[in-house]
Formats: C-alpha cells, structure tokens, sequence
C-alpha cells in the first residue's frame, strides 16, 4: 500500500537539466506555498527557447488543450501534458502535471527524462516579462490532474548557493518591460544553482543572519519564498534585503510589506527572483514603465509605503 504523500522532493537530476527555475515567481495559485516549480531550459543557439526536455520519465497519461487568460500578446489557450512517473525517489507514481508545451506526444507513449515533450510555447498566464518555461506540478493519482491547484508541495534535493548582491549594478540586456544587470555575479556558471541572499531577523540587530535564497516577484507578485534557509527560522521572522525589509516568513512562504522597488530613485515595478546556475545571472528588473540603457549603472533599493507606517 502506497503511503501517504505530503511533499516531493525533485532530485539534482531532474534540476540539473534546466538553466534556471522558481517556485513562487507566479501570480497563479498553482504556485501558493511552493506547490508548483517553473522550469527554464534556457536558449538555444539560433536564439529560440524551444526545447521541452520532460522533467520525469514515465508514461503519457492524456494530452488537451486548457483555456489561458486572455491577453492581447498571447492566444488564450494552452496545453496540458500529464504523465505518470516512474521515480526516482517519492516521484514514483505521481501524475507530473505539465503545462506551457504543444505536446508531440500523446496518450501511451513512454518518455524518458529529458526526452523532448514538444515546443515551449507562450500563452496568456505569460507576462511579457516572463522568458518560456515549463510549469510542473505533482499530485498523487487519487487527485483530480485538471485542476490547477491541489499539487504537492515541492521540497529541492539539492543545496543553494545564496549570492551577496549590494544592489547595485550595470545594465547588460533589456527589453519593453525589464532590464538585466550584471550583479550579482554567478561564481561557477554550469554548476551549483544560485540566487539572491536575504536576511533573517530585525535589519538592525544582533540577531538577523543569513536567511537563504530570495524567490518570487517583489511586490508584484502576492508573496515570495525563502529556499534553502539552511537553519530553522521562527515563523514571523522579518526577511531584509541590505537592511531593507521586504516581509515576514512563515515556513518557507513570505508575505511581502507594503513595499516599492525603486532603481535610481524612481519606482519600477519590482525584482524578478529566482534560481539559476547559468552565466547570464543576474538581477532582473521587472520595469514595463521606465526604460534604461544598457551600460547604465542602476542601484536597486525596496521602500515601506508611508501609508503602512513604521519603521524599516
């Protein structure tokens, strides 16, 4: 008999397959409490990000195609790819939940991890921000598969390298609504994942240490996650960014403050967080109503609103 799933952890293997990937950068509720992981395979060299390698091998369960919300830059449908894995590991008969992939495959074919499972595509649960990704969710095969909520949460079988980032540094890419910086810096690309360090505690005690690693939309997005805190962290405990509080913790999720990210003084959107073991890391500003150039050196803070009052 089956025991009881409450978590499944995804192993280096699975991971490693993928440049980058988050938990909590979504608006959608797939994603609440980490219930959800986006995978991004990266670009190919022809400068398309086409490439769908399957997270899990097992075997197609059903291929359809899913309504997505309308968007003037996106079609308003999607597809959704279920298989049933094989393993490793709590992966074993889970139904792998896949979305963001015109399949080319379908019901009865078996698939090996990394196999392609079709073409990335973009539809509209994409902000124009947003690069293409796998959406990925597990559920044990009891549960209803189309239903967007309801996945397990997710637990990393690898560690993170949290990164020091000052807030500072130089344009090196933009588009119509962000700009990349070159800070901070990965240390060894191709190898360990990395993202940006937080603070745990009150920004000006004794007591705030090293908290782990920043996911989510900073504020845009409802709330964010701290990964890999590599010590227990008292629920309620204020997260910081150099001194500069971002919200509470609870377990591993954050609620965000009333807070705005500025970038020289002027306010952006916010900071898209995230994990990455590629060589373009970097911050990435999310801005669709400021623009800047490349070459540009940016410092990035986040401000309390003044109508939530207190201190920071």
């Amino acid at each position: 008999m089956r025991t009881t799933v409450t978590a499944v952890t995804l192993p280096a293997s699975l991971l490693t397959q993928y440049e980058r990937f988050s938990l909590y950068n979504s608006p959608y509720r797939a994603h609440e409490e980490g219930r959800a992981i986006d995978l991004y395979p990266g670009t190919l060299r022809d400068g398309r990000t086409t490439a769908a390698p399957s997270p899990v091998s097992g075997t197609v369960l059903e291929t359809r195609t899913v309504t997505a919300p309308p968007k003037p830059y996106a079609p308003a449908h999607d597809h959704l790819i279920l298989i049933e894995c094989e393993g490793p590991g709590d992966l074993a008969g889970l139904t792998a939940r896949v979305l963001h992939v015109d399949p080319a495959v379908a019901a009865g074919d078996r698939v090996a991890r990394g196999d392609s499972l079709g073409d990335l595509v973009r539809a509209g649960f994409f902000a124009p921000w947003v690069d293409n990704h796998l959406h990925v969710g597990f559920r044990p095969p009891d549960r209803n598969p189309h239903r967007a909520s309801g996945s397990l949460p997710i637990d990393l079988g690898i560690d993170l390298e949290p990164l020091h980032w000052d807030g500072t540094g130089t344009v090196v890419e933009t588009g119509d609504t962000y700009a990349v910086l070159d800070a901070p810096t990965h240390p060894d690309p191709g190898e360990a994942f990395v993202g940006v360090r937080a603070e745990v505690g009150e920004p000006s005690g004794a007591r705030r240490s090293n908290g782990g690693v920043l996911d989510g939309g900073l504020p845009h997005y409802d709330g964010g996650g701290l990964l890999d805190r590599g010590r227990p962290v008292a629920d309620g405990s204020p997260v910081s960014l150099n001194g500069d509080r971002l919200g509470v913790v609870d377990g591993r999720t954050i609620t965000w403050d009333d807070v705005t990210v500025t970038a020289n003084g002027g306010p952006i959107t916010g900071l898209s967080l995230f994990c990455a073991r590629d060589a373009d890391f970097g911050a990435k500003l999310i801005c669709p109503d400021r623009s800047f150039d490349v070459g540009e050196s940016v410092r990035v803070r986040v401000e309390r609103d003044s109508a939530t009052g207190g201190d920071r």
